[in-house]
């Protein structure tokens, strides 16, 4: 199946896709700024550069998409059409990248916690959800939680 926008379109489009400070990653990590937890931003000496990382709670926090980083039985995970090759093995190596990264952070005794950008779209249009979430995060912080997805 062809591609519903030119060539030109695409690469626009995909150019407007940040790696890093995204929207949910911002939104996340302000909410934790104002219940108290402190953090530093994409720190290049803990292994897979976590979007937050909580040195006090020995935690590396990555809010990870659900399209690039393949959240299985989300509506956000969908495959494009065309090219499916190219973007299945595309996503197999991140999905790849993602286990080691979870590897090497769980062998060096460091928790890892995942929030879902579905779970933060979620949290962005309601209050009680916002609430709920960020009581998951604080618990898991607070229990020294190895690892966890929310």
């Amino acid at each position: 199946m062809a591609d519903i926008k030119s060539p030109e379109e695409r690469s626009r489009n995909m150019a407007k896709i940040r790696s890093k400070d995204t929207k949910p990653e911002e939104y996340v990590r302000k909410r934790l700024f104002r219940l108290g937890y402190r953090y530093r931003k994409i720190v290049k000496s803990v292994y897979g550069h976590p979007d937050a990382w909580l040195a006090k709670y020995n935690t590396a926090l990555f809010i990870h998409g659900c399209f690039w980083h393949r959240h299985e039985g989300c509506k956000y995970a969908y495959t494009p059409k065309s090219r499916v090759e190219f973007w299945t093995e595309k996503f197999q190596k991140n999905v790849e990248r993602d286990a080691v990264v979870k590897a090497k952070l769980q062998e060096q005794g460091i928790h890892i916690l995942i929030v879902w950008e579905c779970t933060v779209r979620k949290m962005m249009k309601s209050e009680e959800t916002d609430q709920e979430v960020l009581k998951k995060i604080t618990e898991f912080l607070e229990s020294s939680g190895c690892y966890g997805e929310i």
